[in-house]
């Protein structure tokens, strides 16, 4: 019996990182070699409940969009401990995650780039201040239905996400510079 070969095609975006990312970055930070460069390592997706988190049919909506967009099912997340004035219990619900990697996470960040950012109300590019010193991007999504997995008619209520771009970067310099090659429209810092 002969064995299976199954050759999964390369993503767009790894052939984009491939052909013009590398070259680009090392011309620009002088690495010596391709494997110096950095690279996004994964997406995290984050959902906060708040105050529906009694509520099962409106947590199963966000699980089911959250799946959609995601293309895994979320893991949920509990409070690591009692806050009185935010009326949570260790134990209790307090959101879902997504940590996407391989495949995953670049159909992720191609729907994020090409489709979803500009489908936002009003969007000007992203704040220069959402990458952080390690050069990890992370964005506040408003409405869920920007993704276009996700049906208007078929939502029953928005909600918003959070999405964490993840890189090896050893500054904010080489992030930002490796993220906007990838195509994110990160807006120059005002002086």
């Amino acid at each position: 019996m002969a064995a299976k070969t199954t050759k999964e095609k390369t993503h767009r975006l790894q052939l984009h990182y491939r052909a013009t990312v590398v070259p680009a970055m090392r011309a620009r930070f002088g690495y010596r070699n391709d494997l110096a460069v950095p690279r996004v390592l994964k997406v995290v997706l984050n959902v906060g409940v708040g105050r529906i988190a009694k509520d099962k049919a409106l947590t199963d909506n966000i699980v089911a969009g959250l799946t959609a967009i995601s293309g895994q099912k979320p893991v949920p997340t509990t409070a690591r401990k009692s806050v009185a004035s935010f009326k949570s219990r260790k134990g209790m619900l307090v959101g879902y995650r997504v940590t996407l990697r391989g495949r995953r996470r670049f159909d992720f960040m191609d729907r994020l780039i090409s489709v979803a950012l500009p489908r936002t109300h009003d969007f000007r590019g992203l704040d220069a201040s959402s990458v952080d010193e390690r050069g990890n991007l992370t964005i506040g999504i408003r409405e869920h239905i920007v993704f276009p997995e996700i049906s208007t008619e078929q939502a029953r209520s928005t909600w918003g996400l959070e999405a964490t771009v993840v890189t090896n970067a050893r500054s904010r310099a080489e992030g930002m510079a490796l993220l906007q090659l990838f195509g994110f429209p990160i807006r120059a810092e005002e002086k």
